[in-house]
């Protein structure tokens, strides 16, 4: 059910009615706007601080530009809920993440609004770069504005964004929104460069000066203008004692600004309308402005979950030491527990410590633990580098954001057999982020590569021991990969057992049908045979492979020649994956038997929760259950029809 809007916001459908606005009128729109993200999250949970340190800035630029005419690219998507709200999407801004509703980022098909699809940081600048110079080639006059984080201009895409568009001599805005924090707060030289520049009383009071001498640069003639730009830029380089970063690559620099003041913003953003070619917008924001609980726990309420919007108070439905654990915090724990243990163990994290539990970690060994910042392919290298001088890193990236850095995994890691211990957080269907966040491809880009040990728990306790063995096993890359979320247990740690690498397991026997499962998707596969059974429906023996590469040939020899049907499950794209590995394994071996995949299919799969996109690709509980009946029917098939032989071939 939809909120009810403030007086204000009930009247804007789309930001052409905010032309009509006086400022007052901006200023009280924008308190309405802050007021309906709170309420709306605090009961359909979502992304939150970033949305609500930008709702001026959101509202200014609607008001000044011209969207969808003009574009507009928000880097990652966590801060655009104020823009989808003001662009047609308010009445359907409850189904938020939802399956079935909006997406939680922008999305191009989603809306016209949505200038392009972001979900992944640092992309704005590139995308709005390529958009603008489309803009010149076609003669036409268009704005392109990318709004980025200060966190997000930490990765190198940024950065080669930055030296493109310096020379571009295109109408780029790119607006740098500075809050000092991604999820967790951001780090290094260009965060304190930033700092510096904020904090700088000199600086400030001289920008100011020449703001009000100018009356508004779009007041001032062209001559004015570049004589002040003159000026400008050698004083800018006195009060700093070096040259500011983004005007060493010929992109204009102004501010920084205050983010909340959404007067000043739409004067400002006017102004800049008339400057030609490429500038930057330096504006300082609060992430969690107006919701004193989300200010000042920032970290805690970049996504919250259910909270009750007049306490700060988030809801937890039961206890935590009443449900099992994190895979996350098994991690976090894990690693703690091994570095105590010997000095050489290291944690690394491309700007998740406290999304992968390396905050645990950090706490404890803060000298031996690295967030990097928004930088997975540096992440991969550094990992690689501090491996080659004997040291044993854990570096802990996301599924998703390790894609991009699948060249330094190929060269720097794998292709020199250097022990990297690579945890691979957020595999599989993660839920309501969708898309962009989905690990479905890590097991068909990774399996091709040599070198490599890829491996997935089915349990926490599975987890910790596969970590004791990447420890262990100093021989090459060995990569772990698990879901988000909750395993099974709840009573995980237990001493630490060395596993064999390449080494799979039996967990139930069976006489007609075998299902061979990868990671902890498994326990939804083992369920459904042991109600199979239980219902006198069918013997299905239970494998849990383990290990993906090196495959257990004993155990595949074992399977494929005592079964006729063979059913593989696995959370991950149906295209190459583990399912695609035991029918190359068939082939290479001489074995003829149906085998049936079970995966995510060949296409995105959208947001919604968990148990809702397992059920939608096929290999939630009751669907595997399903399919088992029907594997079923074609080994005890009706009186009077053949059934189906199955052979090895011999070479």
């Amino acid at each position: 059910m939809s909120l009810q809007a403030g007086n204000l916001l009930s009247r804007i459908q789309y930001p052409s009615d905010l032309k009509a606005l006086t400022y007052d009128e901006l200023a009280e729109l924008c308190n309405e706007l802050r007021q309906f993200i709170i309420e709306s999250v605090s009961l359909n949970p979502g992304h939150f601080g970033a949305s609500l340190g930008v709702v001026e800035l959101t509202v200014a630029i609607h008001r000044t530009f011209n969207t969808p005419d003009d574009k507009l690219i928000w880097d990652v998507g966590h801060q655009a809920y104020a823009h989808k709200i003001l662009t047609g999407r308010r009445d359907s801004f409850h189904t938020n993440r939802k399956y079935k509703g909006i997406s939680g980022f922008p999305k191009m098909d989603e809306s016209p609004y949505d200038a392009f699809g972001t979900g992944h940081s640092s992309t704005s600048i590139s995308a709005a770069l390529g958009m603008a110079i489309a803009s010149k080639l076609k003669g036409d006059e268009r704005q392109h504005i990318a709004v980025i984080g200060d966190g997000s201009m930490t990765a190198g895409l940024a950065f080669e964004a930055l030296n493109h568009a310096g020379v571009s001599n295109t109408n780029i805005l790119i607006i740098l929104n500075d809050n000092g924090i991604s999820i967790d707060q951001s780090v290094g030289a260009l965060k304190e460069s930033l700092t510096d520049i904020s904090a700088s009383k000199t600086y400030n009071k001289f920008k100011d000066d020449v703001w009000r001498m100018l009356g508004g640069i779009g007041k001032a003639g062209p001559q004015a203008r570049r004589a002040i730009q003159k000026v400008e830029g050698a004083i800018k380089s006195t009060l700093f004692k070096q040259s500011n970063f983004f005007e060493s690559l010929k992109i204009r620099y102004f501010g920084p600004v205050d983010g909340h003041n959404v007067k000043h913003l739409t004067s400002i953003l006017t102004d800049l309308k008339e400057i030609r070619g490429p500038k930057l917008l330096h504006v300082v924001t609060v992430k969690g402005k107006g919701y004193p609980f989300a200010e000042e726990h920032q970290t805690r309420f970049h996504a919250p979950g259910l909270f009750n919007p007049k306490t700060g108070e988030i809801q937890i439905s039961k206890d935590d030491t009443d449900q099992p654990a994190r895979y996350q915090d098994v991690f976090g724990h894990t690693v703690l527990e091994l570095a105590v243990n010997d000095t050489r163990v290291v944690g690394i994290t491309p700007a998740m410590p406290t999304g992968c539990s390396l905050n645990i970690m950090m706490g404890e060994i803060p000298e031996r633990t690295f967030d990097v910042g928004i930088a997975e392919q540096h992440a991969v290298t550094f990992a690689a580098g501090l491996a080659s001088q004997g040291l044993i890193p854990f570096c802990n990236i996301y599924s998703s954001f390790f894609q991009r850095a699948y060249d330094q995994l190929v060269h720097d890691v794998a292709l020199q057999k250097l022990p990297v211990v690579f945890c691979l957080d957020r595999a599989g269907l993660v839920g309501e982020d969708g898309p962009t966040h989905h690990g479905a491809f890590d097991l068909s880009f990774l399996r091709c590569i040599p070198n490599l040990v890829i491996a997935s728990p089915m349990d926490e306790e599975e987890m910790r021991n596969l970590m004791y063995t990447a420890y262990l096993d100093r021989s090459r890359p060995f990569v772990i990969r698990y879901p988000r979320g909750r395993g099974v247990l709840k009573d995980w740690q237990t001493p630490f057992r060395k596993l064999t690498t390449g080494k799979g397991r039996k967990l139930k026997d069976g006489k007609n049908i075998a299902l061979i499962a990868f990671g902890p998707v498994g326990n939804e596969g083992l369920a459904a045979c042991q109600k199979l059974q239980d219902e006198g429906l069918g013997s299905v023996a239970f494998y849990d492979l383990r290990f993906l590469k090196p495959l257990d040939d004993a155990l595949l020899h074992e399977v494929f020649s005592a079964y006729q049907l063979v059913l593989t499950l696995e959370d991950n794209t149906i295209s190459g994956g583990m399912g695609s590995a035991l029918l190359e394994f068939m082939s290479d071996n001489g074995y003829l038997v149906r085998l049936k995949r079970l995966g995510i299919p060949d296409r995105f799969v959208s947001h919604g929760k968990p148990h809702e996109l397992y059920a939608e690709c096929g290999f939630d509980r009751e669907s595997i259950y399903t399919t088992l009946l029907e594997l079923s029917s074609v080994m005890n098939p009706p009186k009077g029809e053949k059934e189906i032989k199955y052979v090895r071939f011999n070479h």
